[in-house]
């Protein structure tokens, strides 16, 4: 006869609402909120509500926007595109210097902003490693061009793909693509029906992170590509500027920059850190379930029973 003790006593601790928590957690708990919250507040506090509309469509502000919007979206693009096919070799393909690469993804994310922008410099600059290559032989500069800053954001914001997607891999199980493999489909077949929609939720989370940290590089930004109207001012460098001239205009622009990064991360609902809106003791009753069944994958409509082939009946 099975046990079922043990989800018994996680759905008791489920209905009796969870731990206390003790005062010498719960006030320096308190106080790192207070933290992060009074720089948000400040920008509330400070902006200057009647003139937000003309602050926010000043001609410097509107061209430093749409610049950072396809910035942005460049960048988004072409983390995609590299971003995707290195997730998913650090998840499923074990190959030496794997952790080596690990942990050049996630250099951008520790590195200071100013040294990013001076390592591409060195790297893709006139004078560096391969930038008088990409100059003579296809002509193109990326220092103080809109193309260099959407190399510069592509390289702070892609980690964030890398290590959503990553993940989201790393927790599928290979079941369904090898049924798929199975049957005749190629890899790259699989890659595309099978594995993207299973981690779809994984890929749009990532994707949303890295388009809001491109959105909002500054670092890397200005010290690769310059800080030139129309070419490579984006959003961010539009506000350093107007800091040191309009004080009222930059508040507007940081609280729409705000709103923004908000508005992502509201979106997410906690799909990237795995938090959600889920309260403890409803976490508690699915830990607790978890011991009585593991519940089983969606299956993807690719790989739904009634598409595949019917056995051959016996002779």
């Amino acid at each position: 006869m099975k046990n079922h003790s043990r989800p018994h006593r996680w759905s008791r601790g489920a209905r009796s609402g969870g731990l206390r928590a003790p005062v010498t957690l719960l006030v320096p708990a308190l106080l790192a909120v207070a933290f992060l919250l009074m720089p948000l507040v400040g920008i509330l506090a400070r902006t200057s509500w009647g003139d937000l509309g003309t602050h926010l469509s000043s001609p410097g502000v509107t061209e430093a926007l749409k610049l950072s919007l396809l910035v942005s979206f460049w960048a988004l693009g072409l983390s995609l595109v590299l971003g995707v096919p290195l997730a998913w070799l650090l998840a499923r393909v074990d190959f030496p210097g794997k952790a080596l690469v690990r942990s050049l993804v996630l250099l951008p994310m520790v590195l200071p902003p100013t040294v990013g922008g001076v390592a591409l410099l060195l790297g893709f600059g006139r004078r560096g490693l391969l930038g008088p290559w990409l100059e003579d032989t296809f002509g193109i500069t990326l220092p103080f061009h809109t193309s260099g800053a959407v190399v510069a954001a592509t390289f702070v914001a892609m980690p964030f793909l890398v290590i959503s997607l990553e993940g989201a891999l790393g927790g599928l199980r290979p079941r369904y693509e090898e049924t798929a493999a199975s049957l005749g489909a190629s890899p790259f077949r699989v890659f595309l029906t099978v594995t993207l929609p299973m981690v779809a939720p994984g890929l749009a989370a990532g994707a949303a992170l890295t388009w809001a940290r491109a959105l909002g590089e500054f670092g890397a930004t200005i010290t690769f590509a310059g800080n030139l109207p129309g070419t490579t001012q984006t959003l961010p460098l539009q506000v350093y500027l107007l800091l040191q001239n309009s004080p009222e205009a930059a508040t507007s622009v940081s609280l729409l920059l705000l709103a923004i990064a908000m508005a992502v991360l509201i979106a997410l609902r906690g799909r990237w850190t795995g938090g959600g809106s889920r309260s403890v003791s409803d976490r508690r009753t699915e830990e607790g379930r978890a011991y009585a069944y593991e519940p089983e994958e969606p299956v993807p409509p690719h790989l739904a029973q009634s598409q595949l082939p019917s056995p051959t009946p016996p002779l």
